[in-house]
């Protein structure tokens, strides 16, 4: 529906146009969502400008998923700020990519696909 009322009518059309990361992050979401065994989730921000795309309470714990259409994105003052603020059992960034790597203690860059694999569900 984004899309449609952008006149996004071409993958071409998408990659070019200043929305597509908010078309990104919207779809990552879903898929995320889809995938998980809660519903338990949210959007955490501060007035500090933190913020955090979902925070998803599975299996008793916290885990924070932050969403970037980048080729290889990196950690932000906002994931060190959920990290700590929110007790998160681990952050997940994820993104359009085919590998994982770390970011640092408890955070990992994984492509979408490898949500089903986290053991979330």
């Amino acid at each position: 529906m984004l899309h449609h009322l952008l006149q996004v009518g071409s993958r071409r059309t998408l990659l070019g146009h200043p929305k597509l990361g908010a078309s990104w992050e919207g779809f990552a979401i879903e898929q995320i969502l889809a995938t998980l065994s809660t519903r338990d989730a949210y959007f955490w921000a501060t007035h500090g400008g933190a913020e955090l795309d979902l925070l998803v309470m599975v299996k008793g714990q916290r885990h924070g998923f932050e969403v970037k259409y980048a080729d290889a994105p990196g950690r932000t003052r906002s994931m060190t700020a959920a990290l700590s603020d929110l007790g998160l059992a681990h952050l997940w960034l994820i993104y359009p990519g085919n590998r994982r790597y770390e970011l640092g203690e408890r955070i990992t860059a994984i492509p979408l696909a490898d949500v089903a694999s986290l053991g979330l569900t």
